[in-house]
């Protein structure tokens, strides 16, 4: 039985108002399910394959996937000691300064899982934006009360991570993907190609996400499915995601971009892409 479960994170890019059109387009069966871009993982956390490779390069968010796999009941404990003092610009900054220095010291524990949900909560619209340095620098939402989760959320997560066979990886798509075989199923949900010429290719992470990254993953999806490995994306429905992926399947989509601080761009086309 599916357990009725979703992100414990608001991620830039989510996928929860795209799962219905997603899931339609999954193929019926596959061997193992990856996710080489993982993020707040709605479409896994929605469709609980038995098997599955997710992956990211952002290590904070892989280590909450890691500490709710090992002991979710930790996680809320811990969100809960943040929860329990009100919020205030005072109380975000002491918060964020202490999941820098997390950072800084690469220490990455249930504390740390703790610390980003909260900041995730707390902070504005959402965003997951660090500095060269690595550290977090996304400003206070003002949001002075609430609780940062809902734990039976959080408890079917971790029941789900627990009870699967979940292998969780940290680096680069490409070696994310190095042992798929024909009959898997990869699902691409990349740093979107920016809307407009004048738009800077970003990410979530100090590294970026480059022109070039993007034309390596075009040319990994090409070798994936002439590998008979059946493979889907999703990106914004702009003319260098056409030309990338000239050749496949490309359905276009109408989306909410609620993380968007102009109201006025909060909507807007994107494209799922299927070799199927």
């Amino acid at each position: 039985m599916k357990l009725k479960i979703g992100p414990f994170v608001k991620w830039a890019g989510g996928k929860t108002q795209l799962l219905e059109r997603l899931e339609a387009r999954i193929p019926d069966s596959y061997g193992k399910y990856y996710e080489p871009f993982i993020g707040g993982g709605a479409l896994l956390l929605d469709v609980q394959p038995e098997r599955a490779v997710i992956n990211d390069i952002n290590g904070q968010l892989l280590n909450v996937y890691r500490q709710l796999k090992i002991d979710a009941e930790a996680v809320i404990k811990a969100v809960g000691i943040l929860d329990s003092e009100p919020c205030d610009k005072d109380r975000y900054m002491a918060v964020r300064k202490m999941y820098n220095e997390k950072i800084e010291s690469g220490v990455l524990d249930v504390e740390c899982a703790a610390l980003m949900i909260w900041i995730n909560k707390h902070c504005f619209n959402g965003l997951y934006r660090v500095n060269s340095k690595g550290l977090f620098n996304v400003p206070y939402n003002n949001k002075t009360n609430g609780v940062s989760i809902d734990e039976e959320n959080i408890r079917g997560i971790g029941q789900y991570l627990k009870n699967a066979d979940i292998t969780i990886r940290q680096g680069d798509f490409e070696e994310a993907c190095n042992d798929v075989v024909a009959g898997d199923f990869v699902y691409f949900d990349s740093p979107y190609v920016p809307v407009s010429e004048t738009a800077n290719f970003t990410d979530y992470t100090k590294d970026g996400f480059s022109l070039e990254d993007h034309k390596r993953l075009a040319a990994l999806y090409r070798r994936l499915s002439d590998m008979g490995v059946k493979v889907m994306l999703s990106n914004h429905d702009v003319p260098l995601v056409h030309e990338l992926y000239e050749g496949f399947t490309i359905e276009e989509v109408e989306v909410r971009r609620a993380i968007n601080s102009d109201a006025s761009k909060r909507s807007g086309k994107e494209v799922i892409i299927t070799n199927y």
